[in-house]
């Protein structure tokens, strides 16, 4: 769906009311009575059969009664009688319909059955379906509530430039609530419901083509259209707004409840969050962090330099600032020495390497706030200087003062984030939120929000590369043993460890005596996923009389292990050494479609659960970030004077295998390449084992 489609649903000239009510607690009422209670310039059409007037507008007896084609209807009938509405409203000519009506698809089987029929009915009709069961939309800039939520009961949002897409209904409007009570504008509300054709993506590229909207909330309970979501997150991070997401259903409890709320099936929680960070999403768990997030990122100050200067006038905030910000891996820098100097000559018993600790005096000096955050900002160079203040910011005496003192750093930096840790009145505060001065009462919140804005902001300045374009791969039949997939892997540019499938001890012999000693034997077998488990691997086979010996004993643990499979063969190997095992594979995901999985391999992957994935496919540049990416990542550039490993071969091999899995298509289950051993630098990386699992036959 264009942006532009959606302009019907958010800022329709006209509405229709279908169940319009004049009881305004009432699903039908709602909606009406928030409009002419904010002043909604649009015509409002009751349709009702029961009434002739509605909050004092003419009420229509049916939508065939309707005097002109609306922009946009809200449907607030029971499920059964939804179908008629529909093709009524095709008849009126009206091409948008937002639909309130529950006992769909999220009721079960028979109510799935029901959406796709009505779905298909809409389409005939050329009507765009907002839900099944969505609480609505509201736009505060026209006034417009096409919704039926309560919280509009305890106050209207506020306009500003923050807009949220939201699968659920009342949690969505929860964020609009809480987005209110924070004194955050936030003119724009989606909400998905069932999500029968308009989804969150949709919503999210309505609102990063959409003037006025400068940063996304987005909660999800499910991805059910991955290419449009990760294109509208594109379009909003090259329009330069942040989308902030909140993705559900990460527990196998909160999987199910999604899958009843929505009728949806949530993927994998770490392959979501990977490929939609690496569309620019800034992923966050829960409410508090998205609101604090989408304050800083609301004033639309996004540092090049992403690090932090401290001042305060407690040396225990500084340690806990500093604790925060070392877990999260914001850059503290040290002040330049010269500074340091000259603030030690003001008041010789600070402490202003970083944190700048002014002390207490600064409440009796307050020049000293204004030297060290000037000091922080100017030669500290900091992206953001939060200053911690405590209740003294609050204090109606001293909050001039404070003022006074930082105005014209704000007018001097307007590229940096200024921001204070205080406590006081709101009244009192918001004089400095009004100044542009970032309020905060935890330092820790304070900390992580303003990381978010940074880290996004590096992020979005990255170069932006387009990803191979995979050529079709023909899978074979049946799933391949551990030569043949070696042999499909090759026609990739993946490379093997030289070795040969064999029939028969002296054909073993042979190969090993061609290859070189020492050797590795194993089964060959596509039935045999882990053939170290039931002791079909021999290593380090030095010699004829090993090979031979090794031969009989795989034969003797595969009838003892598993004695339904009929082997192809010996697989013979060079045995190689010297390098770094990692292991790298493919994983078809449900949403996302084939994913690459990397990390170290042996024990660290699976105790310090340490890898790195991405969406298939993606080029070298990319793959080579993901290499580096991981916590491990000293052990292949060289940790304490061993040799480095050969990471540009590693990062070959795994875009090949992101191309290679993005062109071998849906019949691709996964691929195991484990382990890879990454020779030391320029030698090289080879796949030493590969399992290639297929669905169904060709």
């Amino acid at each position: 769906m264009t942006a532009s489609a959606l302009d019907r649903l958010m800022a329709p000239r006209s509405v229709a009311v279908i169940g319009a009510s004049e009881d305004a607690t009432r699903i039908g009422g709602r909606p009406i009575a928030a409009m002419l209670a904010a002043g909604y310039a649009g015509r409002i059409l009751p349709v009702n059969p029961n009434r002739r007037e509605v909050q004092g507008l003419t009420c229509h007896a049916s939508v065939d009664d309707l005097p002109e084609a609306p922009d946009a209807a809200l449907i607030a009938v029971p499920a059964r009688m939804v179908p008629e509405t529909i093709a009524a409203l095709g008849r009126r000519g009206c091409g948008m319909a937002t639909l309130f009506s529950a006992g769909f698809a999220e009721a079960g089987a028979d109510g799935a059955a029901a959406q796709a029929d009505l779905l298909g009915r809409a389409r005939d009709a050329g009507i765009r379906l907002l839900g099944p069961n969505t609480l609505g939309v509201y736009n505060v800039d026209l006034g417009y509530y096409g919704t039926f939520s309560s919280s509009l009961d305890t106050g209207f949002p506020r306009p500003g430039n923050i807009g949220i897409a939201s699968q659920s209904g009342a949690f969505g409007a929860h964020l609009g609530a809480l987005a209110r009570d924070r004194a955050l504008g936030s003119s724009v509300l989606v909400t998905t419901g069932n999500e029968a054709d308009i989804t969150v993506a949709d919503a999210i590229a309505w609102m990063a083509a959409r003037d006025g909207t400068d940063v996304i909330c987005a909660y999800m309970e499910a991805v059910n259209d991955a290419p449009g979501l990760l294109s509208a997150l594109d379009a909003a991070r090259a329009a330069g707004k942040p989308v902030i997401v909140l993705k559900a259903g990460r527990s196998t409890l909160g999987a199910r409840a999604a899958a009843s709320h929505t009728a949806s099936l949530t993927g994998d929680a770490v392959v979501a969050d990977a490929v939609l960070a690496a569309h620019g999403a800034i992923l966050v768990r829960d409410p508090e962090a998205m609101m604090d997030i989408a304050y800083v990122a609301s004033k639309g100050i996004v540092p090049r330099d992403r690090s932090l200067g401290v001042i305060t006038v407690s040396g225990g905030a500084g340690i806990v600032i500093t604790d925060e910000a070392e877990r999260i891996g914001l850059p503290m820098p040290e002040m330049p020495a010269q500074a340091q100097a000259r603030l030690k000559a003001l008041l010789p018993y600070a402490a202003p390497a970083n944190p700048l600790d002014c002390t207490a005096q600064a409440l009796n000096d307050p020049s000293l706030l204004e030297s060290f955050t000037r000091a922080a900002l100017a030669d500290g160079g900091y992206g953001a200087v939060l200053s911690f203040l405590t209740y003294v910011a609050g204090s109606p005496a001293m909050s001039e003062t404070i003022l006074a003192a930082m105005r014209p750093l704000r007018a001097e930096w307007p590229d940096r984030i200024i921001a204070i840790c205080g406590l006081g009145a709101p009244e009192v505060m918001a004089r400095y939120d009004a100044e542009g001065i970032l309020v905060f009462s935890d330092p820790c919140r304070a900390l992580r929000a303003i990381d978010a804005v940074c880290v996004w902001g590096a992020a979005r300045g990255a170069v932006r590369r387009d990803p191979p374009v995979p050529p079709e791969v023909a899978l074979p039949d049946r799933a391949p043993d551990e030569a043949e997939a070696k042999r499909l892997l090759a026609a990739s540019g993946i490379r093997a460890a030289p070795e040969e499938a064999v029939q028969g001890v002296e054909a073993a012999v042979e190969a090993a005596d061609a290859l070189g000693y020492p050797v590795v034997m194993k089964i060959l077998s596509p039935d045999i996923l882990h053939k170290s488990d039931i002791g079909a691997v021999r290593l380090n086979l030095g010699d004829a009389e090993a090979v031979r010996g090794a031969y009989g004993a795989i034969e003797a643990a595969v009838r003892s292990g598993a004695p339904e499979v009929r082997p192809a063969g010996m697989l013979v190997a060079r045995q190689l050494s010297g390098g770094v095992e990692c292991l790298m594979g493919i994983n078809r995901d449900p949403t996302f479609g084939p994913v690459a999985v990397f990390g170290l391999g042996g024990i660290f992957v699976e105790l310090l659960d340490d890898v790195a994935l991405r969406a298939c496919p993606f080029d070298e540049a990319t793959a080579r970030e993901m290499i580096l990416s991981i916590r491990g990542a000293a052990i292949l550039t060289g940790a304490r004077g061993r040799p480095p490993a050969d990471v540009d071969a590693l990062a070959a091999m795994l875009s090949r295998l992101s191309v290679f899995a993005a062109g071998a298509g849906p019949r691709l289950r996964s691929v195991d390449l484990n382990p890879v051993l990454a020779m030391p630098e320029g030698q090289g990386a080879f796949a030493l084992d590969a399992v290639i699992e297929l669905d169904g036959d060709a």
